[in-house]
């Protein structure tokens, strides 16, 4: 590439050679409006899908870790190498199907204020009916929260660009001088919650977070882990947790973190149990006794990457 590019795509693949391949094709047929780079970062697959990545797509930066450093770390490698003035952190069951890709830099653009932005995420599997148009804050206290008409179809969407707690990390922007501000993407969770710990950090640092419904990308979703794995259950039961110890204030952090285990992780173990999902609830009691187990929690020791 002669020239420096204005974005960075940045996408994981993991024994996902044929999402990514299909990822990469939407990406350089679609995408007209700005100058670009992607990077893929092979996640320690079966096989190399690095190099089969390089020598089918010459223009595709790839970096192979022979290590599984979860999605925040390979994310990080790729941010590291990237040199767009913009990081789109992009997962690879995802594709475009139309260039409204200057809508998310536009905004960015325009307002100093807002940090990162994401664009309108609609399933593949159920045509058009919408994973993410912004959310609600999380409570205080349970940690729950809404995604804003999630599962209505995009005709009937009339949701409008707005700012927004956090972004989904299938698909979201980031203004590289953020980055360098906040820190890398931090690595403590492995998988999920970080990038709502990452959103959170950008918002104490005072930018904003926008959600903009003039661009849209469509998502396969759960594609590495399953829509309802034991792998998943853990991770997220154990990192709610983590992001309340690490987020909340003193007091709330207590009262969060007796409410999911004597309450929600309780309630969860016996609804898979009745279900006949041992391992689901196995998953459950692992996460929380995971959680305990790790030394170190804090913000200091795993948001910044130097």
């Amino acid at each position: 590439m002669s020239q420096k590019p204005l974005l960075s795509f940045i996408t994981i693949t993991f024994n996902g050679l044929f999402d990514t391949i299909e990822l990469i094709n939407s990406i350089q047929e679609k995408i007209k409006s700005i100058s670009f780079e992607i990077i893929v970062v092979d996640n320690a697959s079966d096989i190399n899908e690095a190099k089969i990545i390089s020598e089918r797509f010459s223009a595709v930066r790839t970096i192979r870790s022979e290590k599984n450093l979860g999605f925040s770390g390979g994310n990080n490698l790729g941010i590291i190498e990237a040199i767009g003035d913009y990081i789109f952190i992009i997962n690879n069951d995802t594709y475009f199907k139309e260039d409204t890709l200057w809508y998310l830099i536009d905004r960015l653009q325009n307002d100093s204020n807002i940090g990162a932005v994401g664009p309108k995420i609609c399933s593949s599997s159920f045509p058009n009916h919408i994973q993410f148009a912004g959310y609600t804050p999380l409570t205080n206290i349970t940690l729950r929260n809404n995604a804003i008409n999630y599962g209505t179809t995009e005709a009937m969407d009339e949701s409008e660009s707005q700012i927004t707690p956090y972004l989904h990390g299938a698909a979201m922007l980031v203004k590289r001088s953020v980055i360098d501000k906040v820190g890398l993407m931090p690595e403590i969770y492995f998988l999920y919650y970080e990038e709502i710990d990452w959103c959170t950090s950008i918002s104490k640092a005072g930018f904003k977070l926008w959600y903009e419904n003039k661009s849209t990308i469509y998502h396969k979703e759960s594609q590495s882990t399953g829509i309802n794995s034991p792998l998943k259950t853990y991770y997220l039961s154990r990192n709610r947790l983590l992001y309340a110890w690490r987020h909340l204030s003193p007091s709330n952090r207590i009262l969060s973190v007796a409410y999911q285990i004597a309450i929600a992780n309780i309630k969860a173990i016996c609804i898979y149990t009745v279900n006949g999902e041992i391992n689901n609830a196995i998953a459950v009691i692992k996460g929380a006794v995971s959680f305990f187990l790790i030394k170190n929690k804090g913000l200091n020791n795993y948001l910044k990457k130097q």
